[in-house]
Parts: C-alpha cells; structure tokens; sequence
C-alpha cells in the first residue's frame, strides 16, 4: 500500500506565487525521485480553533495562508530513498530554491495508508 508524507504551513499571502513555483519546481524533483504524486493546497476555508486548528497549529499571522500539502510514494522504502536523493539534490538547495515562508513552523510527518476508496 502506498506511503504518503503530509504537512501544513503558513505561507506570508503575498508569496501565493512565489510559493508556487517553488512548489512546481520541487515537485518535478520528488517526482524524479520515485513521488507518485504530489498535492498543494491553499488555504480557503480554515476556520480558527479555541483548542486547536490549522491557524493555531502553525502559529498563523495576519498576513499569512495556511497551506496543505501531501506527497504520495508508492511504499515507504521509496520514499526513504527518495527523500535522501532529493536532500542531496543541488536543486532543493535554499539559495537555488528558496522557500518563500518560514519552514521552523511547517508542521510534517510520514503515514503508511489505511484506507483509500
């Protein structure tokens, strides 16, 4: 069954196209590295919680858009490995590819999947 990485992030809401070519320009690298496909979503409809919630989780300022992202590897050792290649890959280097928020509130992690209908 596949593996799948997921994240959420503030991007600063004048970056949205900054952010998207740098989203395009990784996405072509994880796909090179064995990435099934990968998924950004902008934030449209993100309410803020009392408790928790998106906003909260990534510690969201006023000029800034949650973002929700996920990358789908066919299995995790491809990801394992994939991940390696991609963070030796001179192209995700920050001062080719820098990333347009600031990734210490990028909030990520890797999930075998239960369930896809």
């Amino acid at each position: 069954m596949s593996y799948v990485d997921g994240c959420v992030f503030a991007v600063p809401s004048a970056n949205r196209e900054k952010f998207k070519k740098h989203a395009e320009s990784a996405a072509v690298i994880f796909k090179e590295n064995g990435a099934l496909s990968i998924v950004e979503c902008w934030g449209d409809d993100v309410p803020d919680g009392k408790v928790t919630s998106f906003p909260l989780a990534v510690k969201l300022k006023d000029d800034e858009t949650v973002v929700f992202s996920w990358i789908v590897w066919p299995d995790k050792p491809t990801r394992d490995a994939g991940m390696q290649k991609l963070m030796a890959d001179p192209r995700m280097q920050q001062d080719v590819n820098p990333m347009p928020f600031d990734g210490q509130r990028m909030i990520f992690g890797g999930f075998n999947v239960l369930l896809q209908v």
